[in-house]
């Protein structure tokens, strides 16, 4: 196959396969099925698109291809003229099938790592070997996790629709959790050879977008719509090569200040509905830095505010270690290295921890320690663009 064709057979699969999967799955009523469905699709244009060409509009081909598969899979079924009926493209104004799938692979039934390899594999369309090198785990490990995720649903029945009123309160905070998941992997990796993961950044941003537009009026998925794009409207000024830029000597201007403005309106309807959260805090905090002109221009003040609100709502150690990079600026390093000692424990295998540590010593003249602190910093960051500004640290010392 040409690379040409390669490539535009992987967008399309990108950019439709979960709708389509998430459409063959209400029809189908089974994962396993649906998924069989999409596979032989695209085995056929593998086979077909390097004699025949790309097709003029490959995604309907590709979407004609699957639907015609899942016909003859109906064929086979009794009562299958019933179910044909219901074999269609969702209804314009109507739950994006997709939405509806992410409810059931983010259903509490399942454990949190197999909600989000079902949920990157069936709705964003990644395969199990890119989901596992996202994660760092074997590509077996996300295989059996997805098996026995479908099997929990099956065996369980776990019905494939969007939770009904009295259900969603429940439902979306764990929704909202496995999107945030995914959105901090695809912002900075965890691991393995590339900084950040752009895809899965913009899928959680396109699933939070989704659920905004289903609940408009939860605040907390409001708050963290704009916390995500907060964060993707500094994208462009985040890396210098493969090295991560901090952010007081990011390049502001290379910032998206209408996707800022947009995000700040979130914040502002969200606030109107006065059941604040700890996204919309969050949120509010990466607003401070955004709406920010210049570094010294941050209200570092307003952000421990914010932080102390958040600690109410969410008292963790990393909310109190970032609250402690506040405290440096509104009190002083000393302060703030009096608010990291109670974390030194629950944050030792955290690597910055000890990266806020070594800065704050710095600033003390205690450079031996801060050395010592950033060496610490080094051994534990798993990311590279991490792993190169720490390095570059210790070459100043």
């Amino acid at each position: 196959m040409t690379d040409e064709a390669h490539a535009e057979l992987a967008r399309v699969v990108r950019e439709h396969a979960g709708r389509l999967t998430a459409c063959l799955i209400r029809t189908l009523g089974d994962f396993a099925a649906a998924e069989d469905v999409m596979q032989d699709a695209v085995e056929t244009a593998l086979r077909r698109w390097p004699e025949e060409g790309v097709p003029d509009h490959p995604d309907a081909w590709l979407l004609t291809t699957a639907r015609r598969r899942g016909i003859d899979l109906l064929r086979r079924q009794a009562n299958y003229r019933d179910k044909l009926a219901r074999l269609q493209w969702p209804v314009p104004g109507e739950p994006d099938d997709r939405l509806k799938l992410v409810f059931v692979c983010c259903h509490p039934a399942l454990p949190v790592a197999a909600q989000v390899a079902l949920t990157l594999r069936t709705v964003c369309g990644l395969t199990t070997g890119q989901i596992a090198a996202a994660f760092l785990v074997p590509e077996t490990t996300v295989a059996r996790r997805i098996t026995r995720a479908k099997r929990k649903i099956t065996d369980a029945r776990i019905p494939y629709r969007i939770p009904s009123d009295d259900e969603l309160d429940a439902r979306v905070n764990q929704v909202l959790a496995v999107v945030y998941l995914l959105f901090n992997e695809g912002y900075l990796t965890s691991g393995g050879d590339r900084p950040h993961a752009r895809d899965l950044a913009e899928d959680a941003e396109w699933l939070a977008g989704s659920l905004a537009w289903l609940m408009p009026r939860e605040p907390e998925v409001l708050g963290l719509l704009a916390l995500i794009r907060l964060h993707q409207a500094r994208t462009a000024a985040r890396f210098d090569g493969g090295h991560l830029v901090p952010l007081r000597d990011q390049d502001r201007g290379a910032w998206d200040h209408e996707a800022v403005a947009e995000a700040s309106r979130l914040i502002a309807r969200a606030a109107a509905m006065r059941r604040p959260g700890p996204y919309q805090l969050q949120a509010a905090i990466v607003a401070c830095h955004a709406e920010a002109p210049t570094w010294d221009d941050t209200d570092w003040t307003q952000i421990l505010v914010l932080y102390d609100m958040l600690l109410r709502m969410t008292d963790t150690p990393i909310v109190r270690l970032h609250r402690a990079v506040a405290v440096r600026y509104v009190q002083g390093p000393t302060a703030a290295l009096d608010a990291l000692a109670p974390l030194a424990e629950a944050l030792d295998g955290h690597h910055l921890f000890h990266a806020v540590r070594a800065e704050l010593l710095r600033d003390l003249g205690r450079r031996l320690e801060a050395h010592t602190a950033d060496r610490r910093a080094l051994a534990l960051a798993g990311n590279p663009a991490q792993q190169a500004l720490l390095a570059e640290r210790l070459s100043w010392t």
